[in-house]
């Protein structure tokens, strides 16, 4: 099952549903479309907004890393955070905002702690390059890596419930690995979470 899947699974039927940093909101049309979701999406980059206003998606231009302050408490039902969190300054900050705006939150990240990962990182001595972390290393939007492992613990730390989680291979797929070390063979992971 891959990530869009998921979240059309983890995503009931007339929800509202905000999609902070939605990209060209990919994620936004497949729901309207098998869900009939009330959708708003939020993005920083001015040709993604354009591909969304274009696509009849509404979307705010905001920088989340500036904060959420125009979003009132328990406001959608859902919030979903796609490849997202790992680009803020704040993560923490990020978490605790998103379970406050939505009652469910759905989050998706790559796993430093691939067994790709560590072994590139210990053969070569640099950081890898692979398909959930396809950038350089000074080339990358990513400013906060972290394992599944760090992810979860982080969770804890802020009283945040981990509800669900599915973690996938490099081919985006779930297996019998990836579900008993997700850690070491989760290329990355979906997350449901709520306060």
């Amino acid at each position: 099952m891959k990530t869009l899947e998921i979240i059309n699974n983890w995503v009931t039927q007339n929800s509202s549903v905000l999609d902070l940093g939605c990209g060209k909101g990919e994620i936004l049309l497949d729901l309207i479309s098998s869900k009939d979701i009330k959708a708003v999406g939020v993005e920083i980059d001015g040709s993604n907004i354009n591909e969304c206003v274009a696509s009849g998606i509404n979307v705010i231009e905001q920088n989340i890393d500036e904060g959420l302050d125009n979003f009132i408490d328990n406001s959608f039902d859902v919030v979903i955070m796609s490849q997202t969190i790992q680009v803020l300054k704040d993560p923490r900050k990020a978490l605790q905002e998103i379970t406050r705006i939505g009652n469910d939150c759905i989050v998706t990240i790559p796993n430093f702690g691939h067994w790709r990962t560590r072994l590139s990182l210990l053969l070569t001595g640099k950081m890898p390059i692979t398909d959930p972390l396809p950038e350089s290393w000074f080339d990358t939007p990513n400013i906060h890596l972290c394992t599944l492992e760090d992810f979860e613990l982080l969770c804890s730390e802020t009283s945040i419930q981990i509800t669900q989680k599915i973690s996938f291979n490099s081919s985006g797929h779930s297996n019998v690995f990836t579900r008993a070390w997700p850690n070491l063979f989760g290329a990355s992971a979906i997350y449901k979470i709520s306060k």
